[in-house]
């Protein structure tokens, strides 16, 4: 297992410059970039005598285009662009936002707490409830239960996130007035004690926090359920049945855990929620979270901050993987490796 790892952690080194060169080298030559925004404005804003041609479609002097690129570090190659920016990144030096205006770093750990504190409390309710809500319903199998659960579940899916948010909205803090219509707390939230700043944050966090649980929950459920049963059917259940141990440790010692094994290869794909964050959440729920930092951002072709959370993002994901599979070890001993 030891072995199996520093493989594992090694691998990261050469997957990461993968990621990140391809990414880079997409995003930089994707059209309408920082300089031609800035070079519009000031086309538009005359600042500058334009003297419009074929080859300088924007009218602005040469000396002032090249004293641009100076500035955002586009004189140079692209190999040498990506290197320096690779230097920078190691040290998670990720440069200033072209259109915050503040360095990079600062503005992703700003919003790191906020997707962090949906992503954990979403990841802990999700699996609590779906591992025992997947069993209850295996072993109730066709049982009232199990039919209803089912029912509920299939018109959660079928319900889209940006739908369901405004639902919420609309009646449970529109209409009814039962919740708080956006934000993450009110105007009074620093005058509270210690205990009414969590009750707010409570009262805030309950209508987004249902959208960003409603898709995986349903699926994570299920999944849970036909694992359970596809145990159920195999032979060592039968052995164990007719050797007399009782149902429950039958179900819960044994099943259980050889039904989790393919629930942990989803642990690497879970740790991404705490940097993704969801735009539509986020949007309609006026959350400045992560998703709407890489929306703006992508939209407005903000480099440093698209390449700073590809570069997170894929070594979260890469490390979840590694976690996965050190689950795959606490669930099932068995396993190995080597």
């Amino acid at each position: 297992m030891g072995k199996y790892l520093l493989k594992r952690l090694f691998l990261i080194i050469p997957t990461l410059f993968g990621i990140t060169f391809a990414c880079f080298i997409i995003t930089i030559t994707a059209p309408g970039g920082p300089i031609e925004q800035k070079l519009a404005q000031i086309r538009f804003s005359g600042m500058a005598e334009t003297h419009e041609s074929d080859s300088n479609p924007y009218g602005i002097p040469q000396e002032i285009v090249d004293n641009l690129k100076k500035q955002y570090g586009f004189d140079k190659p692209l190999p040498v662009q990506y290197a320096i920016w690779l230097k920078n990144a190691i040290t998670f030096n990720f440069g200033y936002s072209f259109i915050y205006d503040e360095p990079v770093t600062d503005l992703i750990l700003e919003r790191i707490p906020i997707s962090l504190q949906f992503g954990v409390i979403s990841f802990i309710l999700t699996y609590l409830v779906c591992i025992f809500l997947g069993v209850k319903m295996a072993v109730n199998k066709n049982s009232n239960f199990d039919l209803s659960a089912s029912v509920i579940l299939v018109i959660l899916y079928s319900i889209p996130p940006l739908m369901l948010g405004i639902l919420l909205k609309v009646f449970m803090a529109g209409q009814w007035n039962l919740f708080p219509i956006g934000d993450l707390y009110s105007d009074m939230y620093f005058e509270k004690n210690t205990w009414g700043r969590l009750i707010e944050r409570i009262h805030h966090f309950i209508l987004p926090m249902l959208c960003y649980m409603v898709g995986s929950f349903t699926v994570l459920t299920q999944f849970m359920k036909n694992n359970f049963l596809e145990e159920l059917s195999k032979d060592y259940v039968r052995t164990a049945q007719a050797k007399g141990l009782p149902k429950k440790a039958v179900y819960y010692k044994h099943v259980l855990r050889n039904a989790l094994v393919p629930i942990a290869t989803s642990f690497g794909s879970i740790f991404g929620i705490f940097l993704a964050g969801s735009l539509i959440i986020e949007k309609i729920f006026n959350i400045q979270g992560i998703g709407l930092l890489a929306f703006n951002s992508a939209v407005a072709r903000d480099y440093n901050v698209i390449m700073a959370l590809i570069f997170i993002q894929s070594l979260i994901f890469i490390l979840g993987r590694i976690v996965s599979d050190l689950a795959y070890i606490l669930i099932d001993p068995r396993i190995d490796f080597s």
